[in-house]
């Protein structure tokens, strides 16, 4: 079986990871990548919509049926933000995708871009915390044929996929970082959301060593 895949957040790192590695891998017939601005890419595999509001996908509902899987990559940070509005970027948008995605088919997986920490009783004092979880618990929760929460941690951005300054700084340490199963890299991340649509996993909520861990599995 070959998936047909929507990613979302194709122009930061992490979707950028995984977008690459979808185009790369055998596995993936095609990518549908919705961004807010161009991503930059021509493949054969790939088709890009430019989307302005995803708080309304009504124009673009038709184009995101028959799709095997979500990949949902979007994020921002909380530094500076109150929880009112990175709720609103952070679990209204979800939602939205999620409640959309689910009327057109409830049958594909959907896998959220979490982060280490976040809590799924959505009762920490940490603000970011409570509504990644509250996040999670929403795409974990809706009923779709399997839903991911990949709580991400250290990333080490590979071929093609543009760094911050703050991992720029660390570049020179990237070859022991990938010595630890704490860290994963841009190829296992997509090749872990890949194999998640092929190999259902138990475990709902990922941290990098189970990525890592279902990114080897020979399929």
């Amino acid at each position: 079986m070959k998936i047909k895949a929507i990613i979302t957040g194709a122009t930061g790192m992490v979707g950028k990871s995984v977008l690459l590695a979808c185009l790369d891998s055998e596995l993936v017939e095609s990518v549908l990548i919705i961004n807010r601005k161009s991503v930059g890419i021509d493949h054969p595999k790939m088709k890009e919509i430019i989307h302005a509001d995803f708080l309304n996908l009504t124009a673009i509902k038709e184009e995101l049926k028959g799709y095997d899987a979500c990949f949902f990559c979007m994020g921002v940070s909380s530094v500076g933000m109150n929880e009112e509005t990175y709720t609103k970027l952070t679990f209204d948008i979800t939602n939205h995708f999620v409640n959309t995605l689910f009327e057109i088919n409830p049958e594909m997986v959907f896998n959220y871009v979490s982060g280490i920490g976040s809590d799924s009783s959505e009762q920490s004092r940490t603000m970011w915390a409570r509504v990644k979880g509250k996040t999670e618990n929403i795409v974990l929760n809706k009923g779709f044929k399997d839903a991911y929460a990949f709580r991400l941690g250290m990333l080490v951005p590979e071929k093609g996929v543009k760094m911050s300054l703050v991992y720029k700084i660390f570049k020179p340490l990237f070859p022991l970082f990938r010595l630890f199963n704490s860290v994963t890299t841009s190829s296992k991340i997509g090749k872990a959301m890949i194999h998640s649509v092929l190999l259902p996993q138990q475990l709902k909520h990922l941290k990098n060593s189970d990525m890592n861990e279902l990114a080897a599995k020979v399929i």
